[in-house]
């Protein structure tokens, strides 16, 4: 959709050719930025309700800066994954942005421009122990970054699972409950077994030579016997982040 097209949509706004509702639903695919090394969807925001994410490995500090500015340009808050902390120095740098700030356990950098309305369920994030935190930070980060609140339960695995137990009045309250566990991942189950809200599985890389990277634990996850356990990629705390919100976001609204 070009200049003009967006001009002849709103006269038709004002001209009551069509409604408010019709027009936002045809601008709901505007065209992306093309920057000749990627094509930036701003429109994503208004499509599902968050705005593009850079996923930072295998990219240079460059053309990551340059994405990061051109979101940032369009006033939607923006997160980079995966991030180096010299990425950050260099975006830093170079743009004066207020707000900016590197968190260094989830390996981040976010850029916080809109103030969100908060939701008004804690979403909580499970981990089996304290070397699965990066990728629960990663979790708890992009869902903050969202408007959800979320709260990090860290180091309740099966090796002592009493100490989980004194959590479930808070799990008892929750939509969605996220759990990150690595070694044989059997955490996920058990929560899942406990809960009567969905699970999501995140299995991790952390383990001795037989978790294999992470496939035992993602293996465990898939095949657990606690109905309403699914199951992300591994070390995969973005997405079910994002999965967690948007299931929070459907049960408030059908709330109100």
């Amino acid at each position: 959709m070009n200049t003009q097209q967006i001009k002849d949509l709103l006269e038709k706004v004002k001209n009551s050719q069509i409604s408010v509702d019709q027009a936002v639903e045809q601008m709901r695919h505007l065209p992306y930025e093309d920057l000749g090394f990627a094509n930036l969807d701003h429109h994503r925001q208004l499509r599902r309700g968050f705005p593009e994410v850079i996923y930072c490995p295998n990219k240079t500090t460059e053309q990551i800066t340059k994405i990061f500015a051109n979101l940032a340009e369009k006033g939607n808050n923006v997160l980079a994954t995966r991030a180096e902390e010299s990425v950050y120095d260099a975006i830093a740098k170079e743009y004066s942005f207020k707000n900016l700030r590197y968190e260094k356990i989830a390996r981040a950098i976010v850029l916080e421009q809109q103030q969100l309305k908060q939701s008004k369920t804690i979403l909580p994030i499970i981990t089996a122990g304290t070397a699965d935190l990066p990728v629960a930070h990663e979790a708890k980060v992009t869902a903050e970054i969202m408007g959800q609140r979320a709260e990090i339960i860290c180091d309740v695995g099966v090796a002592g699972l009493h100490r989980l137990f004194g959590y479930l009045p808070k799990f008892n309250k929750a939509n969605v409950i996220i759990v990150v566990a690595g070694m044989e991942g059997a955490l996920a189950s058990v929560v899942g077994g406990l809960v009567d809200c969905p699970v999501i599985a995140v299995p991790t890389s952390v383990g001795y030579g037989a978790s294999f990277g992470g496939i035992s634990a993602l293996l465990t996850m898939l095949n657990s016997c606690a109905s309403g356990v699914t199951v992300t990629n591994i070390d995969n705390g973005f997405s079910a982040a994002v999965t967690a919100v948007l299931i929070n976001r459907k049960v408030e609204k059908s709330n109100k």
